[in-house]
């Protein structure tokens, strides 16, 4: 007997799912806008113009040329080689705190919503409480008292996942538990985590996809932001945001120092955005029918 499931997977399903999306201007525009940050980040592990780390001060403050793609900064270090670690490190923390949200939140939200009664009150006003605080606020506490890296910054950054993560799988995962093939699961003698990994992640997939996009642009300018008070990723590893608090002081004299990093932040930000939008519409019953017309079949 099959497991009835609300987006089972077929060939035609995926096949118009790919159609959606090539249909899709904030799909299209954030995935180029997304991968091209994400391979210069990863394209930096093994090359870049130049050695981002090395001083040279006899090439400091040099305008955009052949020779430095963006210019170079004050010690001389090539900017474009600066971009490309700077990618690199503020998506390995904007990443692994989103992984931290959301390996613990789902967890969370989704024992919550099996088991009902005091154990949902009380993690979802734990969560109320975390709420309660301005993210970056906070992160700058936590970060200032067990003091400045990026370790630290990805811990900060992951903790106020957790309950946004926590908090979207309770929700779908209650609006799940009264339809009918989990009530037909429930009778045939499966237990509660089961259920929940057999029925319930499943059918949850698609917003947790969409809210973990959107989260990591968050982690992103969190990153930057805690890089730029200099409690983010340390020198001489380089940081956007740090990139950005440095250039404060050449404004006048060079100004593509803080622009450069500053577009940088904002493309990867609006990337991130409109690929997450894209995802929405293209997973949204209610609004991807619109993304079909044109197509051999509305799937």
């Amino acid at each position: 007997m099959n497991k009835p499931r609300l987006f089972a997977p077929s060939p035609d399903r995926q096949h118009g799912f790919f159609r959606r999306g090539l249909r899709s201007p904030s799909f299209v525009i954030g995935s180029l806008i997304t991968l091209f940050f994400v391979t210069i980040a990863l394209l930096s592990f093994v090359w870049t113009p130049h050695d981002a780390l090395s001083v040279n001060i006899a090439e400091r403050l040099k305008p955009i040329s052949t020779t430095y793609w963006l210019g170079t900064d004050h010690f001389g270090h090539d900017l474009f080689s600066m971009i490309m670690l700077g990618a690199r490190n503020s998506i390995a923390v904007a990443l692994v705190a989103v992984g931290i949200g959301m390996g613990l939140g789902v967890p969370i939200g989704t024992w919550a919503a099996a088991k009902g009664g005091w154990l949902d009150e009380a993690l979802m006003r734990t969560g109320d409480f975390i709420f309660a605080f301005p993210a970056i606020i906070s992160a700058i506490m936590i970060t200032a008292i067990a003091g400045p890296g990026a370790i630290n910054a990805i811990i900060a950054i992951g903790i106020f996942n957790i309950p946004v993560f926590a908090r979207l799988s309770r929700g779908a995962a209650l609006s799940l538990w009264t339809r009918e093939f989990i009530l037909a699961a429930r009778l045939s003698g499966k237990g509660s985590a089961h259920i929940t990994f057999e029925h319930i992640l499943p059918n949850i997939a698609n917003l947790l996809i969409v809210q973990g996009t959107i989260q990591f642009s968050l982690g992103i300018l969190a990153e930057a932001g805690l890089s730029y008070v200099g409690l983010g990723t340390q020198p001489p590893m380089p940081s956007w945001g740090q990139m950005l608090s440095e250039a404060q002081t050449w404004m006048a004299l060079a100004p593509q120092l803080a622009i450069i990093p500053g577009l940088a932040i904002i493309f990867t930000v609006l990337g991130l955005n409109l690929l997450g939008d894209g995802l929405r519409d293209m997973l949204d019953p209610k609004t991807r029918s619109s993304l079909d017309i044109g197509g051999s079949k509305i799937t």
